[in-house]
């Protein structure tokens, strides 16, 4: 069987931070988050990386992610980009925003032979998370075992206090995801955490203590092929909707199978605590964490 890879999204277009979150400087070096996901993940076993960018900053993200990494794992450049699509589907017009994070694993297809770890590049997860989806991957026995998994972090420790946030909440029984339901708008009110549907007319509340996915899954090779066979029928209705902004997102699919009874997904815990860019409000708080660990020795003052 393949050794587990960790494929790392970083295609988003980061409109609410203003410009390429996942390449803001956050460590004593200028490196961005994603390099403390990366040493943490090759000090956890992953040896093999994907990275899904968009060709516009190809030449960038290389020099300042990609180079680093000789000598340290095999890596892939994958492209997510708008007109890849099926055939009989077009890029509608006005679309800027990416299909999303499902579309974004679907790039990857072709460069996955194995098992692999699934994550966001702006969120920082910590070293307990990594090696502990490592060593998950490696006791997944074929291509098409039916059983995920996801790291699981408390919604009260991944909020911002600069705006809303996406979360994907989780409903579990047994250590098992037994629903997971994508609220695009999240935000602290006081004390209470609450999400909204419709702008703002009404708000339910979510309860402290309550899971939610930040997209830290692991996957067998199944996922490929359930991908590839969703993503026609959710752009016939996306196109119909709201062809501008609609995104084939991998809690909503991971969700429609478990409805399905198609796979189980096992909740993972990690230790430590989550951070994460969304808003550029967002950068100082999470830069003054990460150079508190350095200078505590969890990292290097160099990384690679």
């Amino acid at each position: 069987m393949d050794k587990p890879a960790l494929v790392i999204m970083a295609a988003g277009i980061g409109s609410r931070f203003g410009g390429l979150k996942q390449l803001a400087p956050v460590g004593k070096n200028g490196e961005p988050i994603l390099m403390f996901s990366l040493y943490d993940a090759i000090e956890a076993g992953f040896r093999k990386v994907v990275f899904i960018i968009k060709k516009e900053i190809d030449s960038d993200f290389k020099a300042l992610i990609g180079d680093s990494l000789r000598n340290k794992a095999e890596t892939e450049y994958v492209y997510q980009e708008l007109d890849m699509l099926p055939q009989g589907f077009s890029v509608p017009e006005g679309r800027i925003k990416p299909w999303g994070t499902g579309h974004a694993v679907l790039c990857a297809k072709d460069v996955l032979k194995g098992p692999f770890a699934v994550i966001n590049a702006d969120d920082f997860y910590g070293k307990d998370a990594f090696h502990i989806m490592h060593d998950y991957l490696l006791s997944q026995q074929n291509d098409d075992d039916d059983t995920f998994s996801m790291i699981g972090y408390l919604i009260e420790n991944t909020l911002t206090e600069n705006g809303h946030v996406a979360r994907g909440v989780c409903r579990t029984e047994k250590g098992f995801l037994t629903a997971v339901d994508e609220r695009l708008r999240i935000e602290k009110h006081g004390s209470l955490i609450e999400y909204t549907e419709d702008d703002g007319e009404t708000w339910e509340k979510i309860e402290h203590g309550t899971l939610v996915s930040m997209n830290f899954w692991g996957f067998s090779k199944r996922i490929l092929a359930e991908l590839k066979t969703g993503f026609p029928a959710f752009l016939s209705l996306a196109l119909e909707k709201n062809p501008i902004k609609e995104e084939y997102l991998l809690p909503r699919i991971v969700n429609a199978l478990l409805k399905e009874q198609k796979v189980s997904v096992e909740v993972l815990h990690s230790k430590d605590e989550w951070y994460g860019v969304t808003y550029r409000d967002d950068l100082p708080e999470v830069a003054a964490a990460i150079r508190s660990m350095q200078d505590d020795g969890l990292y290097p003052e160099v990384l690679f």
